[in-house]
């Protein structure tokens, strides 16, 4: 899909064929928030905190915003993070019945945030440097576009106008994503407090995903734990055994 904003224009080109009134933007998206004629001091990324799905990765430019699906929304995988974190603190012996014991349905935005609060010691620091985190983003964006000399004038305001439109989305993205670290400093923390030696999990849900990315976390530690995944099929379906070896 891609949304751009025509310069001069009183409305938003939808897929590049389709002009739509700009009063319908609000039913595009509730994170496209235009306000035309784009000023670097008057926007500011907003101030809400919660979590929920957004979507992948916004790739902006002076034709529209289109979307990266190989940098997905981190949402994706909080519930799986969460039950992660949820079957350790039962122990590695019994985690692998806990998982296969999940009740099977995503966790609303509200219990991820609850159970986020739990685990993770440095959530508050965390989310208070996601807005630092999406101003920086954004603004990098912004000097690209105002530094690059072969626009012409109506094609910087049409790209500077698309990146505004997607503020709050940034702002959203990178919540997600600092709540997803949150989540694996959490599972690191875990492992390395238990010297957990082996994991049992079932390959669903995103469980295989979520220790994947944890890999690099585990790695970055200072008493460094790494870590190797093997499958194998079994009567229930594909497992993964993922052992850890602390230095």
């Amino acid at each position: 899909m891609q949304l751009a904003i025509n310069a001069g224009s009183e409305y938003l080109n939808f897929e590049g064929e389709v002009l739509l009134p700009l009063s319908f933007i609000d039913n595009v998206s509730s994170y496209c928030l235009f306000n035309y004629g784009y000023n670097r001091e008057s926007k500011k990324i907003g101030n809400f905190m919660e979590l929920k799905y957004v979507g992948d990765m916004p790739i902006v430019s002076k034709h529209g915003v289109s979307f990266d699906h190989t940098q997905v929304d981190k949402y994706t995988y909080l519930t799986a993070a969460v039950e992660l974190l949820e079957a350790l603190s039962y122990g590695p012996t019994e985690t692998t019945q806990h998982l296969y014991n999940s009740r099977g349905d995503e966790y609303s935005a509200s219990e991820l945030l609850e159970l986020l609060k739990k685990f993770c010691k440095n959530i508050d620091e965390l989310f208070d440097k996601r807005h630092e985190r999406a101003n920086e983003l954004v603004h990098g964006l912004v000097d690209r576009v105002e530094d690059n000399d072969s626009l012409t004038n109506d094609e910087r305001k049409a790209w500077l106008n698309n990146i505004d439109m997607m503020r709050d989305y940034y702002l959203q993205y990178i919540t997600n994503s600092s709540a997803y670290e949150c989540a694996l400093e959490a599972l690191s923390e875990e492992i390395h407090i238990a010297k957990v030696k082996e994991v049992i999990i079932p390959l669903f849900r995103n469980y295989g995903m979520v220790l994947s990315d944890l890999t690099s976390v585990l790695e970055a530690r200072k008493s460094p734990i790494d870590s190797d995944m093997e499958v194998k099929t079994t009567s229930n379906g594909l497992i993964g055994i993922v052992k850890f070896s602390h230095r």
